[in-house]
């Protein structure tokens, strides 16, 4: 599989007479040149957590719950894997957009609509096609420029009902940093604690994403453990997120942790970290994960593409986001991302002056509802109290698979 066309090099664009103006601020408002985009919609880049549904399929089929939450944690960090090195930016959706996406083979379908443009707010719902599962979440990217790099806080909830279990969990995912904006190799690093909460058992899953560290030890690493609900340790979760998680007891983990101590006090001498105004040039990326002995390994990345490199680093699922097969367009939502034309224009020249034409239509929109007093109207989605959480989410009302389009906005 591959994309029509390859990415541009970016090699041309200066990066800093648009951002050195922004250093600590939001850029959510910022215009950024399309030499900085990857051809998918926000939207569609959200789809990427359904690339390892496996994970919740095999949930669902676990009769013990500690090992449906290591199905689970397995999930919550594949969902983020597509992350590594993905440097170009996803279009930010316009207000009204959606992106469907039905996979059989993989057994769910998902709707998602961009509910809100400031600030902006994606809300996703998919379910499994023989009623196993719920999943769904809204995201809103929260984006900060810190001097030489991205950083994207994912706010937002989401939620996984497995139905036949009558359980539900609730997690947010990890920070998310782009290095080297301004110059030198762009390389991406994801951090913070995710806390999975099954709300039935009251079992958590608490997942460290590990920022790499002065001298890149931990770079990629995720650790962590499962707990019940009176604090007692039951499994010990470990690997990083490029590359595979593992669960183990956590007497093994411990006493695999003393013994390796004991080996490393044969102290290397460590390199001078010295502060430098350059690039922040990535870690060499340390051994593959080391296996502690009685390990159950829960989840392993599929290999990439071999051209994946000149098109965008995309995994192969994600090189199946925009395919519009033959008889598609006469069932899709006009408002799908897969005929948004500037994402299409991607593979010609015209994109740049197709995503102004489409961010002025958006704005003479607005101006026109503000003059006329009217507020939008979200068409899949409603405000709504997430009953697990108990805090305001965007709940899905249902009916966007009945395929009645004839009342939606035309925002392209």
């Amino acid at each position: 599989m591959s994309l029509p066309a390859p990415m541009f090099s970016r090699n041309t664009v200066s990066i800093w007479g648009i951002l050195k103006k922004c250093i600590g601020l939001e850029l959510s408002k910022i215009t950024m040149p399309i030499a900085f985009n990857e051809p998918l919609s926000f939207l569609q880049r959200i789809t990427e957590y359904m690339e390892h549904t496996y994970l919740i399929n095999r949930a669902c089929s676990l009769s013990d719950s500690i090992e449906r939450m290591q199905a689970v944690a397995a999930f919550a960090v594949s969902a983020v894997a597509s992350q590594w090195d993905r440097t170009g930016k996803p279009f930010n959706p316009l207000l009204g957009e959606t992106y469907e996406l039905i996979r059989e083979e993989q057994g769910f379908r998902l709707v998602s609509e961009q509910v809100s443009h400031h600030p902006p707010v994606s809300a996703f719902h998919a379910e499994s096609l023989v009623g196993d599962f719920v999943f769904h979440g809204s995201i809103y990217p929260k984006l900060k420029f810190w001097g030489k790099s991205v950083e994207a806080e994912p706010k937002g909830t989401i939620t996984l009902e497995l139905l036949k279990h009558n359980e539900v969990y609730t997690w947010s995912n990890p920070f998310c940093c782009v290095h080297n904006i301004i110059l030198g190799k762009l390389w991406i690093e994801q951090y913070g604690t995710v806390e999975i909460l099954n709300h039935s058992t009251g079992d958590k899953c608490v997942l460290n994403f590990k920022p790499c560290g002065m001298f890149g030890k931990e770079l990629h690493r995720v650790e962590g453990y499962i707990q019940d609900k009176s604090k007692k340790k039951l499994s010990v979760i470990y690997g990083k997120w490029t590359e595979c998680i593992w669960s183990v007891d956590p007497q093994a983990y411990e006493a695999n942790k003393k013994a390796e101590k004991k080996g490393d006090n044969k102290k290397h001498k460590q390199p001078d970290g010295a502060e430098n105004d350059d690039a922040d040039d990535m870690p060499e990326v340390q051994e593959t994960v080391s296996v502690v002995p009685g390990s159950t390994l829960l989840w392993r990345i599929a290999s990439r593409p071999a051209h994946s490199a000149t098109m965008y680093n995309f995994t192969s699922f994600a090189m199946s986001l925009n395919e519009l097969e033959p008889g598609m367009e006469a069932l899709l939502a006009p408002t799908d991302c897969r005929l948004r034309p500037d994402i299409r224009a991607m593979e010609n020249e015209e994109a740049s002056q197709e995503k102004e034409r489409l961010e002025e239509k958006q704005r003479a929109a607005r101006k026109e509802r503000a003059k006329n007093d009217e507020e939008w109207s979200t068409r899949w989605f409603q405000m709504g109290m997430n009953p697990y959480t108990g805090s305001q989410d965007w709940l899905y009302t249902g009916g966007y698979f009945n395929r009645n389009y004839t009342d939606l906005p035309n925002i392209y």
